[in-house]
């Protein structure tokens, strides 16, 4: 089992005092994604589809780093500033998650970092006890 924090330069630096995702046991919790491209550090561009499609290209950054796929993610939660974006959304989202999908809470929130319209998190779990 592990314990600490991954990073991989292939997602966008940490915006403030946490890490890019973080090992405990068996259980690994992915920060928050938003569709920052990580060799720029800018938005990908100000629609929600740009956004969603950055943002998990990001967490499968995040994931490699980790030794992990989208097929060991257990819990996603995706944040909108737009409820009226789920369905967008909801279609970038399944064209990256297979079945058996992973639990998941989709919520619209006041505002996220740097005007993002969507930002992404996941809880994984290692079959390998990596």
């Amino acid at each position: 089992m592990q314990t600490g924090p991954v990073h991989t330069d292939h997602a966008p630096a940490a915006l403030g005092p946490y890490s890019q995702g973080y090992w405990a046991g068996d259980l690994f919790f992915s920060a928050g994604q938003v569709g920052l491209d990580p060799s720029t550090g800018a938005m990908v561009g100000a629609d929600v589809v740009s956004q969603a499609e950055r943002a998990m290209a990001n967490l499968r950054a995040v994931l490699d780093e980790a030794g992990l796929a989208f097929a060991d993610v257990v819990k996603t939660t995706i944040f909108l500033a737009d409820m009226g974006d789920f369905a967008a959304v909801n279609e970038i989202y399944a064209k990256h998650v297979d079945p058996p999908y992973p639990a998941r809470s989709t919520v619209a929130v006041g505002k996220l970092p740097l005007g993002a319209r969507v930002e992404i998190e996941m809880i994984a779990r290692s079959s390998g006890g990596a």
